[in-house]
């Protein structure tokens, strides 16, 4: 591309030195700047029309034919040029379409990540940190852009399709991941791939808890709930006695924070104002209003006491504040429809200790 784009700069600089040197030289002759113009234009290009006025002497008839000779020679080769690039351009593309096929087609014991949001770019890239070989496939052409950016195998398409599984070497594959944000698409996938490898260890994403059991009967090894993982992780951390000392802490909140976002999960406080519809609801009603989109982990009361592990009979009030482990997009939502304060929790003060 380099090579084509140097040639057009090369031909586009000396097209315009012949005009510049024809329209010079006739103005010489002793033309009008128009004339000597109107000359190179009809010259170059090859119009046919007649000569602005009789070329007289043999110089200036030798002088014509190598405007002639130079324009016309300038302007094929910039042509060749933009022609080049386009070529060089195809050709690129073709070969390095090609070459990931073969490169796809020659792995063995290898993964395959179906799906490449948030939480399949963090399984890549921890896989590419390994030097573990493996292919993606994903619907969506910004994220296989991303993913191609970074230099990792992919396909383009719709991963349950059985045939684009077959493309990507399942028959070889060691391990299948389906990291879809949808269930139900993990489930065919899981299904699928159990059919065409019954060897193959499947790993699988599971929004619901519910679609834990269907993934098991589909033929899925491993299930990986995202929200429970965290959720029990987080209840590790609030059971022991250091619980409002790590909610204090900003950095180690700011750096929670960060790993559950691999896993599109995060831990927000939702403020309750006087006028909220949430007020007189208890803790459990909540959670079952969000239908699953988060659990709470803390209740910090208006007068600032800091209750972790709240009871689920927990009646709220104006001015109290949940401490919520939830989806990322979700969870704003849910604020939205009950007038609550979203805020992360590391951008808030350190709170209260008494009580």
């Amino acid at each position: 591309m380099q090579g084509s784009a140097r040639r057009i700069v090369t031909g586009l600089i000396f097209f315009a030195t012949t005009i510049i040197v024809a329209v010079l030289g006739y103005i010489w002759f002793g033309w009008s700047p128009l004339e000597a113009i109107y000359m190179v234009v009809i010259t170059i290009f090859g119009v046919g029309y007649g000569e602005v006025k009789p070329l007289e002497t043999p110089f200036q008839r030798v002088f014509t034919m190598f405007v002639i000779l130079a324009g016309t020679t300038s302007a094929v080769y910039i042509v060749g040029g933009f022609i080049q690039m386009i070529t060089e351009g195809e050709i690129h593309r073709a070969l390095d379409t090609q070459r990931k096929q073969r490169t796809i087609a020659n792995l063995c014991d290898h993964a395959i990540i179906c799906g490449f949001d948030r939480m399949g770019q963090v399984l890549a890239r921890q896989l590419d940190e390994a030097k573990y070989p493996f292919a993606i496939v994903d619907r969506h052409g910004d994220r296989v852009n991303r993913a191609e950016s970074l230099g990792y195998l992919v396909r383009c398409g719709d991963p349950t399709d059985e045939r684009l599984l077959e493309e990507l070497g399942i028959y070889k594959a060691k391990v299948l991941a389906t990291v879809l944000p949808e269930d139900a698409d993990n489930v065919f996938i899981t299904l699928t791939a159990r059919e065409l490898n019954p060897n193959l260890t499947i790993l699988a994403r599971g929004e619901l808890p519910s679609t834990e059991r269907k993934l098991r009967l589909a033929g899925a090894d491993r299930t990986v709930l995202p929200l429970t993982i965290s959720a029990v992780q987080m209840s590790k951390l609030i059971a022991q006695p250091t619980t409002i000392d790590f909610l204090n802490r900003s950095d180690e909140r700011s750096y929670l924070n960060d790993l559950l976002a691999n896993v599109d999960v995060k831990m927000d406080e939702l403020s309750i104002p006087e006028e909220s519809p949430a007020i007189g609801k208890t803790i459990m009603e909540i959670e079952v209003r969000g239908k699953g989109a988060f659990i709470v982990i803390a209740l910090r009361r208006a007068d600032g006491r800091l209750i972790s592990h709240p009871h689920p009979s927990q009646v709220l009030v104006g001015g109290d504040a949940l401490i919520v482990l939830g989806h990322c997009e979700e969870i704003p939502e849910f604020a939205r429809q009950y007038d609550l304060k979203c805020q992360q929790l590391f951008y808030r003060r350190r709170y209260d200790r008494s009580g």
